[in-house]
């Protein structure tokens, strides 16, 4: 009985041993097979291109925009494989703050029953909030992991795709350089973070496709477990204005069924000045008019 306050020390601090070496074992395997779950990279040559480049042209990419506030007119044209074609009209209003990009867009007319307004701001903490009219009211509702991925105006395009925070996930690794449209891009394969992947598992990341000349967007496809195309947003025109290049319109193409929206502009206004207020998630309630002089694009 005199050994027994020596060895019971001993057997529990075994114990304890032996138990956070378990815990520990257990998140290795639990890291490796996250690892080794997620998306390889394809790199495009021969060694893994320098990071440190890569890290440097997708800041850029993050950087760049139009010196001013702008305003588009644009169309959203459902183009479904079968069955008819239909147009939603729309207004975005876009701007830049300490935090990023941020627009608004105005999706239908007032008596449209798919109008819809919507507001985005990008950045490290992508947001992005939606005007809804129902049974208990009009309120201003914040998109979520989930609801991000819903159709925005009945027209099959979701918020996901057109406010793009996969630009801005943290997660991600330089794949080299590739062409895409006869144009010479980087590659940046980007994971989604832990709260959006498990919400939806079946998208395991996004392949983005910069212009190697401009770093602007060519293309973002959305990819599943088995590195297979979900969706595809492909910049189709750029359009200049004075000293300014702007897209003139982007395919959205469901890989599976076929299905396209395309996002088409047809007029713009450059060089403004918007008030912040205007980028305000409570400004959803509020219609606003048109800038004046909106330069109409030919087509």
């Amino acid at each position: 009985m005199k050994r027994f306050p020596h060895i019971f020390p001993k057997q529990v601090a075994r114990a304890v041993c032996f138990f956070c070496a378990t815990v520990l074992l257990s998140q290795t395997v639990l890291t490796a097979q996250h690892k080794s779950n997620r998306l390889r990279p394809r790199y495009l040559s021969n060694s893994p291109p320098d990071p440190e480049r890569g890290r440097e042209i997708l800041a850029n990419a993050r950087s760049i925009g139009l010196p001013g506030d702008y305003f588009f007119e644009f169309d959203l044209e459902v183009l479904p494989r079968r069955g008819a074609r239909s147009v939603l009209p729309g207004k975005m209003w876009g701007s830049r703050n300490e935090f990023g990009p941020t627009f608004r867009a105005d999706l239908g007319t007032l008596d449209d029953a798919n109008s819809e307004r919507v507001l985005a701001q990008n950045g490290r903490n992508p947001r992005s909030w939606r005007y809804v009219i129902g049974e208990a009211g009009a309120g201003v509702i914040e998109f979520d992991d989930a609801t991000i991925m819903d159709s925005i105006g009945g027209t099959g395009l979701t918020m996901f795709e057109l406010q793009m925070p996969f630009v801005y996930w943290a997660d991600y690794i330089y794949e080299g350089t590739t062409e895409v449209r006869g144009r010479a891009v980087h590659a940046f394969l980007m994971y989604p973070p832990e709260s959006f992947a498990a919400v939806h598992p079946h998208i395991a990341g996004v392949r983005l496709h910069l212009d190697a000349s401009f770093h602007a967007l060519m293309q973002a496809v959305i990819l599943g477990k088995a590195e297979e195309p979900s969706r595809k947003l492909t910049v189709m025109d750029l359009k200049k204005l004075g000293k300014q290049w702007i897209i003139k319109s982007i395919d959205v193409r469901d890989e599976k069924t076929r299905d396209k929206v395309r996002f088409k502009v047809t007029g713009a206004a450059l060089d403004l000045d918007f008030p912040p207020q205007l980028f305000a998630p409570e400004s959803l309630s509020v219609p606003i008019d048109s800038p004046a002089d909106v330069q109409k694009l030919r087509w």
